[in-house]
């Protein structure tokens, strides 16, 4: 169940990343936030 809620907001994340909503509201750190959650995942993996 966790898993599904964080592909939910990782998705809506990337979305609008590309489509420009966060540099237009200075929310681009966003993203880096989501990097930096997903990283230990991938080591442990």
């Amino acid at each position: 169940m966790l898993f599904a809620i964080f592909y939910v907001i990782a998705i809506t994340i990337l979305v609008l990343h590309f489509t420009g909503f966060l540099l237009r509201h200075d929310l681009e750190w966003i993203v880096l936030v989501l990097a930096v959650v997903t990283f230990p995942a991938v080591l442990y993996l």
